[in-house]
């Protein structure tokens, strides 16, 4: 069997583009591949899945009293209290989610006496690490904002205002 010789740039009339006639054939453009979308199929991920991982490592880290502003823990601690509520991990937490990458932002109450540069060091990491691993995504970045320093007499006055209301 003989093959027709072809001169680049003429095909069996279809038209061909100047980069077609350069290289003499038509320019496909792979989709990129990685850990989530492969030859077999791509995975996805919700914007929850990541809330939640990013919640829970910013909870692992010490210093961190609580998450997210005053109105979303008053919230929270309504809704724990009806029985068999599931506790809020990703309260605090917002994500922006790309097919390959996302941006978390966190909101913490930082404990007294501990530095807010190096819990914040030590959440950024937490949430890289966990959230690369577990999904595959890149995170880009972590943002965080300091809310509020919970104080030791806090607890004290809570649990006053606790004993007031029960009497």
């Amino acid at each position: 069997m003989t093959e027709t010789p072809r001169t680049p740039g003429v095909s069996s009339g279809v038209a061909t583009t100047p980069d077609e006639q350069v290289h003499g054939s038509a320019v496909e453009h792979p989709k990129a591949r990685d850990a989530l979308h492969t030859d077999r199929g791509d995975t996805t991920i919700e914007e929850t899945v990541v809330q939640k991982l990013a919640g829970m490592a910013t909870r692992e880290v010490p210093g961190v009293f609580a998450m997210g502003s005053a109105g979303r823990r008053a919230f929270s601690a309504l809704t724990e209290r009806i029985p068999g509520s599931q506790t809020n991990v990703s309260g605090g937490v917002s994500v922006e989610k790309g097919e390959r990458q996302a941006a978390v932002d966190v909101s913490i109450i930082i404990e007294y006496g501990f530095s807010v540069v190096e819990v914040s060091q030590a959440i950024r990491r937490n949430i890289i690490q966990s959230v690369e691993r577990a999904t595959g995504l890149e995170v880009l970045e972590v943002n965080i904002n300091v809310t509020d320093v919970h104080l030791p007499d806090d607890d004290r006055s809570d649990q006053q205002v606790q004993k007031t209301q029960l009497q």
